[in-house]
C-alpha cells in the first residue's frame, strides 16, 4: 500500500489498529501504511510496543514518531489536541498514520478522530486492528464463545454502567479498563443470573513482559486481585468459558503464569 509522494496540501490520515502489542499481530496493510508514513502519531498502549518490536526485528520506518501516549487516568496529550494535530499535519501535506492500540473503533475514540478529520476536509481511512478484547483472552485459552457453553459475548469498559447487563453464565462479559472498578463490577454481575460462583479470569499485560493470568469467581476475584497486586493493562473475562482455560484449576479459584504469547 505504498502511497505516492504528496504535494503540500494533499496529505491524509490513516488510522491503524496496532493490535494488542505484538508486532506479529499487526496486519500487513497496517505495516504498509507505517512504511509509507511521513509521521506516526502513536499511543502508549499497544502502539509503542509494536513500534519497538518492529525495530527489534530490523524493520526500519523512516517516519517521524510523535508520542501522544495516554496513561490510565492521565492523558499526556488531550484528545482535542490530538485531533487538531492530525488535521494540521495532513494540511501540511504529510502522510499521517494515527497508530492506536487494539482496534481504533473498539473503545479507542477512533470514530471521533475520523469524524474530526472529515469535518476538516482531510482525507482519512481506517485499517482495522486485532482488539485486545478477543486476542488477550486467547492467550489464556479462553474462547469468548463455545458451542453448548456460550453463544454471545459483550465487551464493556469498567467505567460503563453494567447494572442492566443481563444474561447468565452463558453470556460472556469482557471488561476492558476494568481493574479500578473490579470490586464493584464483580458485585453487580454476581447479583444477576450469573451468581457469585461464576468463573472469572484476569489476563494482565497480555503481550508484555508482565503477562499473567489469575482465575477466580465473582465472589473471590476482587480479593485475589488485591492480594496479587494486579495492575492495568488487563482484560477481565466473566462466564463459563473461563473454565475452558488450562489455567483454571478445578475449584476455579487459583492463579497461574501464562506462557508469553501463548496463542
Amino acid at each position: 500500500m505504498t502511497a505516492p509522494t504528496n504535494s503540500r496540501g494533499a496529505g491524509h490520515v490513516t488510522l491503524v489498529g496496532a493490535g494488542p502489542g505484538d508486532p506479529g499481530l499487526l496486519t500487513l496493510r497496517g505495516l504498509r501504511a507505517l512504511e509509507a508514513a511521513d509521521v506516526i502519531v502513536a499511543d502508549r498502549l499497544g502502539a509503542r510496543g509494536v513500534l519497538d518490536g518492529l525495530a527489534a526485528e530490523g524493520v526500519v520506518l523512516r517516519a517521524e514518531v510523535v508520542d501522544v501516549g495516554k496513561l490510565p487516568g492521565h492523558h499526556v496529550v488531550p484528545q482535542d489536541a490530538i485531533n487538531e494535530l492530525l488535521v494540521s499535519l495532513a494540511r501540511d501535506g504529510r502522510r499521517v498514520v494515527r497508530l492506536k492500540g487494539g482496534d481504533p473503533f473498539i473503545f479507542g475514540r477512533g470514530g471521533e478522530e475520523v469524524a474530526f478529520c472529515r469535518d476538516a476536509g482531510v482525507e482519512v481511512e481506517v485499517v482495522p486492528g486485532i482488539t485486545s478484547a478477543i486476542s488477550v483472552p486467547a492467550i489464556a485459552g479462553i474462547p469468548l464463545t463455545h458451542r453448548g457453553l456460550a453463544t454471545t459475548f459483550t465487551v464493556v469498559t469498567g467505567h460503563d454502567q453494567i447494572q442492566s447487563l443481563g444474561g447468565g453464565r452463558d453470556h460472556t462479559v469482557v471488561l476492558l479498563m476494568g481493574i479500578g472498578t473490579l470490586a464493584n463490577s464483580a458485585i453487580t454481575l454476581a447479583r444477576g443470573e450469573r451468581g457469585g460462583e461464576c468463573p472469572v479470569a484476569i489476563i494482565e499485560d497480555g503481550y508484555g513482559p508482565r503477562q499473567r493470568v489469575t482465575v477466580g469467581t465473582l465472589d473471590t476475584i476482587a480479593l485475589q486481585a488485591a492480594r496479587r497486586g494486579i495492575r492495568s493493562p488487563a482484560v477481565v473475562v466473566v462466564g463459563d468459558v473461563v473454565a475452558l482455560s488450562p489455567y483454571a484449576p478445578e475449584a476455579i479459584g487459583g492463579h497461574a503464569e501464562a506462557p508469553r504469547h501463548a496463542l
